[in-house]
């Protein structure tokens, strides 16, 4: 933006003389962005308000930070600092023309603010005009800009370079975040040819080549064409660019990735990816329903053959009039691009009254004593975002006469309602390689981090993730020597496998399945989708039976052996999430869907999975460590594959899956999963793994193969998986000690030891929470009892969050409540009571315990 355009005219409200007189006191303060700092002009710090509220919003002229009308006195008060830019959108009405149509409004504003809108900038009847001011505290004294010749220059730059600063959640470090797509300058005017084409829903190849893959429909003509060759030989022959050369139709859409949630669109003009906003108009121009579509290798799988049978039909219950609903918990989020299983889990995670009370309960003192920049505190923004969600500022409904206008001229003044989360996923994602990215994320993985950051994030008295956390008991029995051992392990998520063996109609998905290969065979659409119906009774029922130890190795015997291991619940949470594992890996390592139906009960009683520890006749396996094993060539990798799958199965990435098992010795997925909750934060977290000479390791104490170093301490890398997990560090290096460095001993003897664990209390008060992954996550055994909230082992299902697609790498995410004792539907910004809940095709399930 030039400065002349935007500071040019406008009355002078005093003497150029007297405004700088009267700046110059603050003029110390003041300052002009820098490449690097981040403006916050869009949104406040402590809420949701933006330049379209009706506050607008005041953007500090020294830390550059945003805030809405109710928390500006708190900055100032706390920072004494005084002069703001106060920025607001305004809603306009058109003035009718002679002629009948709207007439723009001129105005000495023009619209100068790089903001979101929720409707076109060019409707029918409305517009909008941008306004900016100084504001000087505490007096509340305004200056209307533009005032390029009364005010001083120092002031005139600052304004213009923050007014024209970019967003400061576009791309900051390559490796971690990736450029905002933007609305492409097309889309609204795009011409389209009636020209009578239809696209079919599979089939495609380009119309100038043989090419089946990488095909692109333009959607002005309806031509599809494959695309640009890459230097690797895949591609295609760049006919979809010719074409546009020819013809100057600049937007087309990738065949393959429409989904009822968007595709990828490229526009040939602009040279980039873009967003077009008007995506489903233009697709159903050429015969295609977004909502009917599935993305696919191959093509589109056309659903449209009997209602409410694909997924994304059944679970976001399209067909059905949804009532949309206002209010104190009923705030839509937006969907960032690919965010929504972010929104999912957080609207799940703020239905449940230990979060509310943790942050809406402690927003006035969380923000009076948030840091300086309060962008970067987790509590803060954890407040924030629950305060958006419950409080109904964000979620007011039409009032009558707008609801009446919007019936007679099917169009109404634009509504602000719902979050934009933007701050909070910055803050929430920084550091982590997927989940700073904008590519689609496994809400079980995205449930593990924010459980993660809790815990490492007091606030209060009482830490909210204590409802979810549980004990797990593993009794393992060497098969040869019949002899036991019993650990105990945190967790907070049971996970249930797919019992596809127990499928009730086994005869249909075989008819199915021959008839999709045929008609995949043939290029055919595929027959009508028949889904797998699994009982929930047989899925718990292979919970709770052994699974074989791969590579056991028997204390009792000597020597590996085989081994099998059965898990049951130590204690119950207040809380119960259960995943149902529908993720699985192909041949090609691409992670893939179960398409199931499981008759997932509103009641749930698992009582019978109470752990009973140790029985009489059972004999302990012997504490004895199995012998280190020197590889001779050192960079020879042993790496357990099937913990390295289990993991992987979880959502997290493959190699830091590697890394986990490498370094904690191949001792099982369990203490393989406590160094990833550990190591989460690494900047290398997802990296290849990088194995160091071995006379390297041996001398820094073995710490992958679990040996001892020269210097008669434990390996590092073990104190930290047993620090991770809540203890303290001398507890953990004299339990190593003890049990000859072996991890899984070190945790049995920790808990045989309780009396230690008593002695450590106070030292662990004082640990830096914020440096332990799960701080305290295991029992305080002392006189305020364990921070375990045990007790009956009878739920109530609350909530579900489903997901529509083929993989955790695509698709869409939604979230299902029961509110005030009915059911409520979350799908992003769209709030609506649910009249169909498919509570048989979730994928995260929420229960609360019921009283005794």
């Amino acid at each position: 933006m030039q400065r002349a355009a935007l500071f040019s005219g406008g009355d002078a409200q005093m003497a150029a003389g007297d405004l700088g007189e009267l700046l110059v006191p603050y003029m110390p303060t003041i300052r002009v962005p820098k490449s690097g700092d981040r403006v916050y002009k869009t949104e406040c710090a402590f809420s949701y308000d933006s330049p379209d509220s009706e506050g607008g919003l005041y953007v500090c002229m020294n830390t550059f930070l945003g805030f809405g009308r109710e928390h500006i006195e708190r900055h100032y008060r706390k920072t004494g600092q005084c002069v703001y830019l106060h920025l607001k959108r305004h809603v306009i009405e058109k003035v009718p023309g002679a002629s009948g149509g709207a007439l723009p409004k001129r105005r000495n504003a023009k619209l100068f603010l790089d903001l979101e809108t929720n409707s076109d900038l060019n409707s029918d009847d409305f517009e909008y005009e941008d306004e900016a001011k100084l504001v000087l505290f505490p007096d509340h004294y305004e200056i209307s800009l533009p005032n390029i010749e009364e005010l001083p220059a120092l002031v005139t730059i600052a304004c213009d370079a923050l007014l024209s600063a970019k967003s400061p959640y576009r791309k900051q470090d390559p490796d971690s975040w990736e450029e905002e797509l933007q609305a492409s300058k097309h889309a609204k005017t795009l011409v389209q040819l009636d020209n009578g084409v239809r696209i079919p829903p599979s089939g495609w190849k380009c119309s100038k080549c043989d090419l089946r893959d990488n095909l692109w429909l333009n959607l002005t003509d309806g031509s599809v064409l494959c695309g640009k060759w890459f230097f690797d030989g895949s591609g295609g022959n760049g006919h979809a660019v010719e074409h546009y050369k020819e013809t100057g139709y600049p937007l087309a859409v990738k065949l393959g990735t429409i989904t009822p949630d968007g595709a990828d669109v490229y526009s040939f003009d602009e040279e980039e990816p873009v967003l077009d906003p008007h995506i489903a108009k233009h697709l159903a121009h050429f015969g295609i329903d977004m909502l009917q579509m599935q993305a696919t290798e191959n093509g589109l799988t056309d659903n449209d053959i009997k209602p409410r049978v694909s997924e994304w039909e059944v679970i976001q219950e399209a067909g059905v009039k949804l009532k949309p609903m206002y209010g104190p918990g009923y705030t839509g989020m937006k969907n960032l691009g690919n965010s929504c299983y972010l929104n999912a889990v957080m609207q799940a995670i703020f239905s449940i009254p230990e979060f509310q009370r943790a942050y809406v309960g402690n927003l006035p003192r969380i923000f009076d004593y948030s840091p300086l920049d309060p962008t970067q505190d987790f509590n803060t923004q954890m407040a924030k975002l629950g305060h958006g969600l419950l409080s109904g500022q964000y979620s007011k409904p039409p009032m009558k006469s707008e609801l009446i206008e919007q019936v007679m001229k099917e169009e109404h003044k634009p509504q602000h309602n719902g979050i934009s989360p933007r701050m909070f996923k910055a803050f929430i994602s920084r550091g982590h390689p997927e989940f700073s990215s904008n590519r689609q994320q496994d809400a079980q993985e995205f449930f593990l981090h924010l459980i993660n950051l809790v815990e490492r994030n007091p606030v209060g008295s009482e830490n909210p993730s204590d409802v979810f956390r549980f004990l797990v008991e593993e009794r393992t029995q060497c098969c040869q020597s019949r002899k036991v051992r019993y650990a105990e392990r945190v967790d907070y998520i049971m996970q249930l496998p797919v019992a596809m063996e127990a499928a009730t109609n086994k005869d249909e998905l075989i008819a199915y399945e021959l008839k999709r290969q045929e008609a995949e065979a043939a290029r055919r659409p595929p027959p009508e989708l028949v889904r797998a119906k699994i009982p929930f009774s047989a899925c718990l029922q292979a919970f709770s039976e052994p699974s074989n130890v791969e590579d056991f190795w028997s204390s009792a015997l000597q020597a590996k052996s085989a081994g099998v291991k059965t898990s049951r619940f130590a204690s119950f949470p207040e809380y119960l999430v259960v995943q149902i594992k529908k993720f699985t890996f192909g041949l090609d390592w691409i992670p893939k869907k179960l398409d199931v139906s499981i008759d997932m009960p509103d009641f749930l009683d698992i009582s019978h999975l109470r752990a009973r520890g140790l029985q009489p006749g059972e004999e302990e396996l012997p504490d004895i460590a199995p012998p280190i094993i020197i590889p001779d060539d050192p960079k020879a990798l042993d790496i357990d594959d099937s913990s390295v799958m289990q993991l992987a199965e979880m959502g997290f990435p493959l190699e830091a899956c590697r890394k986990a098992v490498y370094y904690t010795g191949n001792l099982g997925a369990e203490v393989a999963f406590n160094w990833i909750i550990a190591h989460m934060e690494d900047p290398d977290f997802a990296e290849p793994l990088v194995v160091p000479a071995f006379v390297d390791v041996a001398s820094s104490g073995a710490a992958a193969f679990g040996g001892v170093g020269l210097d008669n301490q434990p390996p590092e890398e073990m104190v930290a998986i047993i620090i991770s997990m809540g203890f303290q560090r001398d507890l953990a290096i004299q339990a190593l000690k003890a049990t000859n460095n072996n991890l899984e001993r070190a945790l049995e003897w920790i808990f045989s030891h309780p009396e230690l664990e008593e002695e450590s209390e106070p030292a662990l008060d004082m640990m830096n929470m914020a440096n332990n992954t799960n701080a305290n996550v295991l029992a305080e055994r002392g006189s305020e009892g364990p921070r375990i909230k045990d007790g009956s082992g009878r739920y109530e299902l609350f909530g579900f969050i489903s997901h529509m697609g083929t993989s955790t790498m695509s698709g869409h995410y939604v979230c299902h409540l029961k509110k005030e004792g009915r059911w409520v539907i979350y799908n992003d910004l769209r709030v609506c009571a649910s009249e169909r809940p498919p509570k048989d095709l979730g994928y995260i399930y929420f229960y609360h315990r019921i009283p005794s």
